[in-house]
């Protein structure tokens, strides 16, 4: 197919004013309308990474709800934690923190 053969099929439908509607009217509404399509795709990339921002802190809340009602279980958990995590000590105590590399 040659640009003359092409041509000769595009120019009778750009003549007609139905299919010019029909094209303005996708144009339109692929580009510069409120709801186009780039905004569209956008908004939908954008609510896939909430979904998954969701589901990645429901989990950080079931985990920490979890740590919680270890802690408030045993005194010996809670003492525990507040040592590996705050560093807290006994007074005759001494820590020595040891950071691997």
């Amino acid at each position: 197919m040659n640009l003359k053969s092409i041509a000769r099929l595009i120019v009778p439908l750009l003549k007609n004013r139905y299919v010019v509607t029909f094209l303005a009217f996708i144009i339109w509404v692929g580009f510069f309308d409120q709801n186009n399509l780039v905004e569209r795709h956008e908004l939908s990339n954008r609510i896939e990474e909430l979904e998954r921002q969701k589901i990645h802190y429901h989990e950080e809340i079931s985990n920490n709800k979890k740590r919680m009602e270890e802690l408030q279980s045993d005194p010996e958990n809670l003492e525990k934690f507040a040592r590996e995590q705050y560093l807290m000590k006994k007074p005759e105590e001494d820590i020595f923190v040891v950071i691997e590399e």
